[in-house]
């Protein structure tokens, strides 16, 4: 049995407050993260030129067939292997995330070892950027308030690059990234909007981007 299954609701720590809803859940795409939080396509090119440089170094050497297959082989096979335990990792960090955005905050449960779950609600989020790679998977990096900090290590993946001082959580290679920004930025509009407790909102479409936080882009 998983320790997600006794979770009260899938990626909550516990049950949502009467008035609370779920607006949006989802996670990773982990072949994106392999990608970007855990560098698998740059550590392949690595390797690559080092098997280049080796086959090449034993064409000018004069190096026998079988003199340089062993070395190249040992090679390859050490690339192989880091290469699968980055794929591995991060196929591991996408399935135990969950990403939660409900009319009220925004919740993190992230961890591999040991699971944890953030809430992050609107009134800690100072400003959001959304960043939209060609395929239309993105980020969603947010900037809280400083008195409101979580460890950089502690968020890793799911953090804002070499932001330590200040580390930003992260909603982390989303598949359909501005959907989710819109929707983000339409709950928190309606949170903090004065006047929506007592005038009923009409329903605005998902698609529609709306900035109550600057949503700039992230890079």
């Amino acid at each position: 049995m998983s320790e997600h299954e006794f979770e009260p609701v899938r990626g909550l720590p516990e049950p949502l407050p009467r008035g609370e809803s779920i607006l949006w859940q989802g996670g990773p795409r982990w072949t994106v993260l392999a990608r970007q939080a855990f560098h698998a396509t740059t550590i392949a090119i690595y390797f690559g030129v080092l098997l280049a440089w080796r086959a090449l170094h034993a064409a000018q050497s004069g190096e026998t067939f079988s003199q340089a297959a062993v070395p190249m082989a040992l090679l390859a096979l050490l690339a192989a292997v880091a290469l699968g335990l980055l794929l591995i990792l991060a196929w591991f960090a996408s399935s135990t995330a969950v990403y939660t955005v409900t009319n009220r905050r925004v919740v993190m449960r992230i961890g591999i070892v040991l699971t944890v779950s953030y809430n992050l609600p609107f009134r800690a989020i100072e400003a959001a950027g959304l960043r939209v790679n060609r395929d239309g998977t993105g980020d969603i990096n947010l900037l809280l308030t400083p008195e409101n900090k979580i460890a950089w290590l502690n968020l890793w993946p799911h953090v804002r690059p070499w932001r330590v001082k200040r580390p930003e959580p992260v909603l982390r290679a989303l598949p359909e990234a501005a959907r989710v920004a819109a929707i983000l930025s339409q709950a928190v509009a309606a949170a903090l909007e004065p006047a929506a407790i007592a005038t009923p909102r009409t329903a605005v479409p998902r698609e529609t981007v709306i900035e109550p936080l600057p949503m700039v882009a992230a890079h």
